[in-house]
């Protein structure tokens, strides 16, 4: 039966997915209850502490006192975070320019156009 459980549950990846829209969403802090209440998937409060703070730990999350505990907070927006990856995944390549040909190359020509526009709109901004 054990087994079966463990077999419904989603990837963690998805829960914190859905953790952090909820906070994207929320625009303030939140505390682990509030943030369980509005997933309502039946976690223990626990867990949901334990999730968010790993996000605070990791960097994602910004927290601040709130009664006996924590409310949370996104560092950043959604694009934000994923930038941050992507540059994190970019600095521990010791051949970035081949990476950076890589990517550019699997770019579809909507976001190779957006990419050579905004490299012209950093430009402008130095030039």
């Amino acid at each position: 039966m054990a087994d079966r459980r463990r077999d419904d549950r989603r990837p963690h990846g998805e829960l914190v997915a859905d953790v952090l829209a909820i906070l994207w969403e929320a625009g303030k802090p939140m505390t682990a209850q509030q943030v369980n209440a509005v997933l309502d998937q039946g976690l223990a409060r626990t867990t949901m502490a334990t999730i968010l703070t790993r996000l605070y730990e990791k960097g994602t999350l910004r927290r601040s006192p709130s009664g006996r505990g924590f409310a949370y907070e996104p560092v950043e927006d959604a694009a934000g975070l994923v930038a941050g990856r992507m540059r994190r995944a970019l600095e521990s390549e010791p051949r970035r320019d081949l990476v950076l040909q890589r990517f550019v190359s699997a770019l579809s020509d909507d976001d190779e156009e957006t990419l050579r526009k905004l490299l012209r709109e950093v430009e402008g901004d130095f030039g």
